[in-house]
């Protein structure tokens, strides 16, 4: 019989990545108890540890015209970033990054060699994957308690206050039951654990629980996308010096350059965007896949020039040597789609009404990859967006935890609602018969990784999509088994990442409209004024009701302007009069 734990804090910090530790910190400043607990290890996993290539930082001594620089980022997220978070994220910038120098984090030393995307953004390269350890360091100097290898299934509610979480712990299998006055989401975004992506341990539990608490989801129908390579996917990303070499040697399936789709359409009106995430999608979609990286044109001298600017930028990703990738072989290796549906950070997760970041249920703030705060718009805009935009998002989540639990009482809870969470957390485990959460999880992929549900949509092919997962959701997943601990936390993988695809197809139908990363085959335009707007989803007597949320008309583009001026970018099938 596993044993029960019960602890109690002030501030709860489910996530223990980038916004994890920074909120902890912050809310830890107001002389409070604070812990944080993690699904993994905290500061060595998730995107935090994988994710690290580029930290935003604006300094406002670099330009004097805010306004237009302002202008810029929302015109790249095509009118639907949240402005508040806009500016928040860049005025907030700069002092984030003096904070992780201070506490030990390694930059690349050189100003002049940072990425300037829209500038006055910079991003700057971090020392390879060194943040996140040194942020748990900092948090458990100043005295954060840190509970490793614990899941959160499901938030403690009580008189509409959320007042803690229960969960378990995947090597012994005993209870925990956190009661807190704040707590504060930061457990990152949702996959469906796709073998090509280096954080197979992001499985939307933040947003399950969320949503089961009654919290809005938003942005479900904005998903990232970047290259891997298929037959390495332990290198998850390639290396800054490296990756210069994936547009250059890029090609489709008849030896062509990968280049844009709408290249091969027609040229681009002055000012067009050649780097759009969705290109090679598109290529494959019209018979030109598979997209190869043909290195078999590389010279010596391109191989130096790499691992020049690789030595130069002050990181090394995971070594090529380590996984046996020999870039000399100059053969033709296989790009894959790594994301492969995780969600955008910066726009997709728990809908945060203010830039404190609180949720509708008071008690609850939401952070990071987790936070819907909705500052990316429709596109990533710059490089280091979520690394930095994390920081900040948990550093102001921390201080707005830490001001409500000074001014609330500690929390009593039902003995009858954790009861009825202990059987929810123990369910499959008790279960002599049913679904193993493996084999749900792969038809889960099989129905929601294909290009043609993830990129390019359709309506007909998204509701078939959706009768699938329904179908997973009403018959498999109550009837998931686990036969231990580790299965155990499968089973409640697998149910958040159901629930995710949900979420995700029925926000991408409710949408119809093309924009950013969404892009919808039957509806190819952007739709204005109708679609200036965020869609949120929320659970109402069981069922999931999806709703749109508009954008403040003081936010809106210039409607009189044409819509070619309004939008530098253009889809497939979309014609402009």
């Amino acid at each position: 019989m596993s044993s029960e734990n019960a602890l109690e804090t002030d501030v709860l910090v489910i996530g223990g990545g980038i916004a994890g530790c920074f909120a902890a910190i912050k809310a830890k400043e107001q002389g409070l108890d604070v812990t944080i607990v993690d699904k993994a290890y905290a500061g060595k996993s998730g995107a935090s540890i994988a994710a690290q290539i580029f930290w935003m930082v604006f300094n406002p001594e670099w330009t004097d015209n805010f306004d237009e620089l302002m202008d810029t980022f929302v015109k790249s997220g095509e009118y639907i970033n949240n402005r508040d978070w806009c500016e928040v994220i860049l005025k907030d910038s700069l002092a984030i990054y003096q904070d992780m120098v201070a506490w030990g984090v390694e930059f690349h030393p050189d100003w002049s060699e940072c990425i300037h995307m829209f500038p006055p953004f910079t991003g700057i390269r971090p020392k390879f994957r060194k943040a996140a350890p040194v942020l748990r360091k900092q948090a458990e100097k100043v005295g954060v308690k840190i509970i490793d290898r614990v899941m959160c299934t499901d938030l403690l509610k009580q008189d509409g206050k959320i007042v803690g979480a229960i969960g378990f712990s995947y090597d012994t299998g005993d209870l925990y039951v956190f009661k807190a006055k704040a707590t504060v989401l930061t457990a990152g975004g949702s996959s469906y654990k796709p073998p090509q992506f280096a954080m197979r341990s992001i499985t939307g539990d933040g947003e399950g629980m969320a949503y089961r608490a009654g919290a809005e989801i938003t942005g479900k129908e904005f998903l990232t996308t970047f290259p891997t390579i298929a037959s390495y996917p332990l290198w998850g990303r390639v290396t800054w010096g490296y990756l210069n070499l994936f547009p250059r040697f890029a090609t489709d399936g008849e030896g062509n350059r990968a280049l844009p789709f709408s290249d091969y359409l027609e040229p681009g009106p002055e000012g067009f965007r050649r780097e759009w995430k969705l290109n090679w999608e598109f290529l494959v979609h019209a018979g030109r896949g598979p997209i190869l990286w043909d290195l078999t044109p590389v010279t010596d001298d391109d191989i130096k020039e790499a691992q020049r600017a690789e030595t130069k930028s002050g990181y090394r990703a995971i070594e090529h040597e380590r996984i046996g990738l020999d870039l000399n072989q100059r053969g033709k290796i296989p790009i894959a789609g790594g994301p492969a549906g995780y969600s955008q950070a910066g726009q997709a997760g728990v809908w945060v009404h203010d830039t404190k970041c609180t949720t509708s249920l008071p008690g609850l703030y939401a952070a990071g990859d987790c936070g819907g705060t909705r500052y990316n718009g429709s596109f990533l805009t710059n490089p280091g967006l979520g690394t930095s935009g994390s920081a900040v998002t948990g550093r102001r989540a921390g201080g707005a935890a830490a001001e409500y639990a000074l001014q609330v009482e500690k929390p009593v809870i039902a003995k009858e609602e954790i009861g009825r969470l202990k059987k929810l957390v123990y369910a499959s485990a008790e279960r002599k018969s049913g679904f193993s959460p493996r084999w749900v999880t792969q038809l889960l992929q099989n129905t929601m990784m294909p290009y043609f549900i993830l990129y390019i949509r359709h309506g007909e092919r998204l509701q078939a999509a959706l009768t699938m997962v329904e179908f997973l959701r009403d018959h498999l997943v109550p009837k998931l088994t686990a036969k231990d601990p580790h299965e155990l936390r499968l089973a409640h993988e697998t149910k958040n990442m159901v629930l995710s695809a949900e979420m995700m197809l029925r926000s991408s139908l409710f949408r119809t409209e093309s924009r950013g990363l969404h892009y919808r085959e039957d509806y190819p335009r952007r739709d204005d004024p109708t679609w200036l707007a965020w869609t949120k989803v929320k659970d109402e007597r069981g069922r999931m009701k999806v709703s749109r949320e508009p954008v403040p008309k003081e936010w809106w583009p210039d409607l009189s302007k044409p819509y070619e001026e309004r939008y530098d970018l253009r889809f497939p099938g979309e014609f402009v009069e």
